[in-house]
């Protein structure tokens, strides 16, 4: 390793006061990747809440205290347009040595110093294991001793394309009935991070394979032949969303159908870039629970997903969104029955179901395509894409024309105007005036008004 990333260079010419600190972990691992790095774990010899705090105000960036009692800060940065995220930890053990031996995986237990970047420290090999493509716990008990790191080696597996080595694979297996002794909020963001990644039906196919699945989402348990169906969908709502990542996927748009997709909808690859990488809570963005609602649509009763969300710990604005995911999953289907979609038919779509409206889209795509063996009936997929395609544009390039209309007028102007009380039937007119200013028959405060007065006088 002979490069520091510019990150790393500028905190350590900085900080010469600062106790002495390492990079550490995933960001080592990815640096010998040749991986593009987004999480920075640091090592301290020292206060990690300390360092963590001086560096956001070098930064200019936001700081809080993640583990106050075992000196651990996270500076959450912005740069170039990219979130970073660095973790200041206070070493663990009574030397560097220590700390990388009670990690979870040899792949994570390499470090490298600021003062010496030719080199990198690795007691455990773990640089052998990346060369051969393995996943292996640091030691026999890594994986009992916090058994959530059985799931993070199905991550790490599926995510770099690596093997579990044996004796791995059987403490992972091993570690199942031991997940519920974890806390809900670990569950919930190392099984979402495996929805999160590229292979998302991989990491699934696997976690099911190990006994993982069953301790983390037990409903699934009892799909019995949705189940493949539902590994269908997930697969490729994930091959939906990567021709229209912002970096174009050649070689999966050559494939027809998701050909169509990247040159019907491949328009709106900057907005929905942002879109889904927005988190609602936190930072779990929008895209796994896109993924989640995925998992879950074939389960179908809100009793039974519901509950799973609420053990999952989400918020109530992240399970709101899952829940208004898979309650208009069908509604895609019935536009592509009656095309072309108006601009009424767009405004009541997305007065629905608001910004998870997107997300819908894209979930029907998936699972239209899950239910074919092959290439989807010609006509059928190009009628979905035509569906598809006039609401996203109308979301992402004409949201005053159908989707959020400007008010031409406010409950004050109709209880002024026709002599009204405050009550529902103001909000029912102003709904009226403005599903007909959406659907283009009303433009003016004037022809908004005589509308208004008209359905008043019909009633």
């Amino acid at each position: 390793m002979s490069e520091l990333p510019p990150l790393v260079t500028e905190l350590y010419a900085e900080l010469p006061a600062a106790p002495r600190f390492w990079l550490v972990g995933g960001a080592v691992r990815d640096l010998v990747l040749r991986r593009r790095l987004h999480d920075y774990d640091f090592v301290v010899a020292g206060d990690g809440v300390a360092l963590a705090r001086a560096c956001a105000q070098l930064l200019d960036a936001d700081f809080y205290p993640l583990d106050a009692e075992r000196g651990v800060g996270r500076v959450l940065l912005v740069r170039e347009g990219e979130r970073l995220t660095l973790d200041f930890a206070r070493q663990r053990g009574d030397s560097l040595e220590a700390d990388l031996a009670a990690r979870d995986f040899t792949i994570n237990a390499i470090a490298l110093d600021p003062a010496a970047p030719d080199g990198l420290i690795d007691p455990l090999n773990g640089q052998a294991d990346l060369r051969g493509k393995v996943i292996r716990a640091c030691g026999p008990h890594s994986i009992s001793d916090d058994p959530i790191r059985a799931v993070r080696a199905v991550r790490l597996a599926v995510q770099l394309g690596f093997r579990l080595e044996p004796g791995t694979r059987a403490a992972v297996r091993a570690a199942a009935p031991a997940l519920a002794s974890v806390t809900a909020e670990r569950q919930r963001d190392e099984f979402l991070r495996c929805l999160g990644g590229g292979k998302p039906a991989a990491a699934l196919r696997t976690l099911a394979a190990l006994g993982l699945l069953a301790a983390l989402a037990p409903e699934l348990s009892g799909l019995g032949a949705d189940w493949d169906h539902t590994l269908n969908t997930v697969s490729r709502l994930s091959d939906i969303l990567s021709v229209l990542n912002p970096v174009h996927d050649v070689d999966a748009a050559s494939d027809l159908t998701l050909g169509l997709v990247s040159l019907r909808l491949g328009r709106h690859r900057a907005d929905l870039g942002p879109h889904l990488q927005t988190p609602l809570t936190d930072e779990r963005p929008v895209r796994w629970l896109l993924v989640l609602a995925a998992l879950l649509h074939a389960i179908g009763d809100p009793a039974l997903t519901r509950p799973r969300l609420v053990a999952l710990r989400l918020s109530t604005d992240e399970i709101r969104r899952v829940t208004t995911i898979l309650a208009g999953q069908a509604d895609l289907a019935a536009l592509a029955t009656s095309l072309p979609v108006t601009r009424r038919a767009i405004y009541r779509y997305f007065k629905a179901h608001g910004a998870a409206g997107v997300e819908i889209v894209f979930l029907a795509l998936a699972d239209f395509l899950a239910g074919y063996v092959g290439p989807p009936p010609p006509v059928a997929w190009n009628e979905r894409l035509d569906a598809a395609s006039a609401l996203l544009r109308a979301y992402f390039e004409n949201p005053e024309e159908a989707v959020n209309p400007p008010p031409l007028l406010t409950g004050d102007d109709l209880m002024a105007e026709l002599n009204l009380r405050p009550g529902p039937r103001v909000g029912a007119l102003l709904e009226a005036v403005r599903e007909a200013q959406a659907g283009g028959d009303v433009s003016d405060r004037a022809a908004a008004l005589a509308l208004a007065r008209e359905q008043l006088n019909n009633k």
